[in-house]
């Protein structure tokens, strides 16, 4: 864990805690599992095997899976209060319900505990914790130091290299355009190593003004250095005191005469203006900070994000965990915020819209964690609080859109249910697709929805491996895909003839009540909250591996073939259909294949039509996208043997110019027909080579 202290190592810990301590079994004649009389004598049960020392437990059902992850001062004592029979809300009951052993590991301090908790909850996303969704990397600025001309890039992931990060940016749109107006203002190089090594004159981005040429000695050691030091001077916050510099350097300029010169501090100047005007709103006195603020509406949870970094604004971006609706604002925000920086580095200043309890906590953890002093604050006045509030209005208008979005997206599922004549709505949608060019660097690709929308953590590629396939042999590429992914989802996740298991179909009810508590069934605060439940899906189902419908690129001989691939596997319950395009490949004039329906069309115009295409649109995108990156990759590890019209000896020449494949694939017309021994004609070739759309 990146945010875990160095002297916890949580792995080697739970596997010394599950080598000593083999809590007990449910002995044959005690009540059944699914029951809060059952899962209150598991935790007693579990109390003998609690210390009485800061840590995390976990509650574990009967499948193995880990049902919720906390955290205690006291493990004992917290364990102990899931015991009582009475006071917990519903979402306590079912947790409890569904317990059956517990495990423990301590920490030193509470501190620790909770950056443990936090680390566990997002690789084992226990279903009653709050669950932190969409959780990619924020993308950085770096420039390097490990090289005596450094690089300006955009970096994501573990920051291993030697150089200086600034961000995080919200998205990477932002950092792109960040990096070309940095370019023109600082005129630093992006290329790689081997590409600027290989250079014998300018490229592109030299004759543009984006790069001070390096590589050829256009500019000297010393005025390179002097660009660097000016861009991180920039990025560090100190940008008026570089702008000041640059506009000394342009009235010099032009005092001498030297007005080519005196242009060229005059366009960089304009660009750093470019930089710090387009920030939205730019706090005046916080220097460093991200902004947090949550809210709640319909059930759901909105936390807008924003990052104020050298006085500017680099971006917001809004988040809608998962949590049980019994939670109130605060509860989310913290759970949340615990998560959030489980690997990301905190600022010196981070503000909260909501007071929770452990926010003091938070802010010792996340001092250890980064080893300097982390404020975390609910402001009550001032800028800070305008901030907060800002960010407020963010999450209730990103809150309302993703409301809109979800009944619009209920509504297009309902039509869908109808229109098939599906058992129910279906909660998990999936399609597949393959790509390939003639047969070769075949892939498959999964892409499923639900009823918010697109999952792409779900998403899945598959390279096709069989050779006994004919190349471009679609009903075997299909048949492959579906064997692999039905025949471990069988082996991962058992399913039962009526349809995917859910935690509630599994509760029985207690044959009478034994002392410890009622039945679950019975228990009157879970009466009370099914009384009050609407229709809507709950979300263990939504997170069920199994679909509900299988959406297939293709006509009645993909269908078939699918059909005949799940039967053998021993699935025949699953609803399926096959869309085929309409003549010429024409959208909008698809037709749909299902077993024991004739072929149908939908109306034109109709929003249904609309929605599944956008969904088989969303397999096509993925699977092109995952045959180009499987492409490319053959193509680098093959060389450049395989465009027409280029041998040994043009190879070695396009590599001399460019340095790399990479480079080559990356240049454009103009750049190629410059290589020595490169006509237009072979240019052109190479170029639409890497250039050219894949077929299917």
């Amino acid at each position: 864990m990146s945010g875990t202290p160095k002297d916890i190592d949580p792995a080697s810990e739970l596997r010394e805690e599950d080598e000593e301590a083999t809590l007990p079994e449910l002995e044959p004649n005690e009540a059944p599992a699914g029951t809060l009389a059952a899962g209150g004598k598991a935790i007693a049960r579990a109390i003998k095997h609690a210390p009485s020392a800061p840590g995390v437990y976990r509650m574990i059902d009967d499948k193995g899976e880990v049902l919720y992850v906390g955290k205690a001062k006291n493990i004992k004592k917290r364990v102990i209060a899931y015991t009582r029979p009475t006071g917990h809300d519903s979402r306590i009951i079912r947790m409890i319900a569904g317990t059956v052993t517990m495990e423990f590991v301590t920490t030193k301090t509470e501190t620790e505990a909770l950056l443990l908790e936090a680390n566990l909850i997002k690789r084992l996303r226990p279903r009653f914790n709050v669950l932190l969704r969409d959780d990619k990397s924020f993308p950085y600025i770096l420039i390097t130091s490990d090289h005596w001309a450094p690089q300006l890039l955009k970096h994501r992931g573990a920051r291993t290299g030697k150089g200086h990060y600034y961000g995080p940016f919200a998205a990477a749109g932002a950092v792109n355009r960040t990096l070309n107006t940095l370019e023109r203002a600082f005129l630093l190089r992006s290329c790689s190593n081997s590409f600027f090594e290989a250079r014998t004159r300018p490229c592109l981005l030299y004759q543009i003004k984006r790069c001070s040429a390096p590589c050829t000695g256009e500019i000297d050691f010393a005025g390179y250095a002097e660009l660097v030091r000016e861009a991180n001077e920039f990025l560090s916050g100190r940008s008026v005191s570089v702008q000041k510099q640059l506009a000394g350097e342009m009235d010099k300029a032009s005092a001498q005469l030297d007005f080519e010169r005196a242009a060229t501090y005059r366009d960089r100047i304009a660009a750093l203006s470019a930089i710090t005007s387009h920030q939205g709103i730019n706090p005046r006195n916080v220097e460093e900070a991200d902004v947090f603020a949550l809210h709640q509406a319909g059930g759901y949870n909105c936390v807008e994000v924003f990052f104020f970094r050298t006085g500017q604004n680099w971006g917001n971006r809004a988040y809608f965990p998962k949590a049980d609706r019994t939670l109130g604002a605060a509860e989310v925000l913290g759970a949340f915020m615990a998560q959030f920086y489980d690997d990301k580095p905190p600022p010196r200043l981070v503000l909260v819209s909501h007071e929770f309890e452990e926010r003091a906590l938070l802010g010792a953890a996340l001092t250890v964690k980064s080893g300097r002093k982390v404020e975390v604050s609910v402001p009550q006045r001032g800028e800070r609080k305008e901030l907060v509030g800002h960010a407020l209005a963010n999450a209730r208008e990103a809150l309302a859109r993703k409301i809109a979005d979800t009944s619009s997206q209920q509504k297009l599922l309902k039509a869908l249910t109808e229109t098939f004549a599906l058992p129910r709505q279906p909660r998990r949608i999936e399609v597949y697709d393959n790509s390939h060019i003639s047969g070769t660097n075949a892939v498959g690709a999964m892409v499923v929805a639900g009823p918010e929308g697109f999952r792409k953590n779900q998403y899945r590629k598959f390279n096709i491996r069989s050779s006994e396939l004919t190349p471009g042999d679609d009903y075997g590429m299909l048949r492959e895909v579906l064997q692999r992914r039905f025949k471990r989802l069988l082996e991962e996740s058992p399913r039962e003839a009526g349809g995917p298991p859910s935690f509630e179909a599994g509760l029985r009810p207690a044959p009478q009540d034994d002392g410890v508590g009622v039945a679950f069934d019975r228990h009157p605060e879970v009466l009370a909250q099914r009384a009050s439940k609407d229709d809507s899906p709950d979300e263990d189902e939504i997170d069920s591996p199994w679909p509900d419908l299988l959406l297939i690129d293709g006509g009645q001989g993909q269908l078939r073939s699918a059909q005949e691939t799940l039967v053998q596997l021993g699935v025949t319950d699953l609803p399926m259909v096959a869309i085929a395009k309409g003549p010429d490949r024409d959208a909008g004039r698809e037709t749909f294949f299902m077993a024991g329906r004739a072929p149908f069309k939908l109306p034109p115009r109709d929003p249904l039509l609309y929605f599944v295409e956008r969904l088989r649109d969303e397999a096509h995108r993925f699977a092109i996208g995952s045959h180009r990156t499987r492409r490319k990759k053959d193509i680098r590890e093959a060389g450049l043997q395989e465009i027409p019209g280029i041998g040994p000896t043009r190879k070695r020449a396009l590599l001399r110019h460019f340095g790399t494949v990479k480079a080559i694939e990356r240049a454009s017309l103009p750049d190629l027909a410059q290589v020595p021994g490169i006509n237009a004609e072979t240019a052109r070739k190479i170029y639409e080579f890497f250039h050219e759309q894949a077929a299917r």
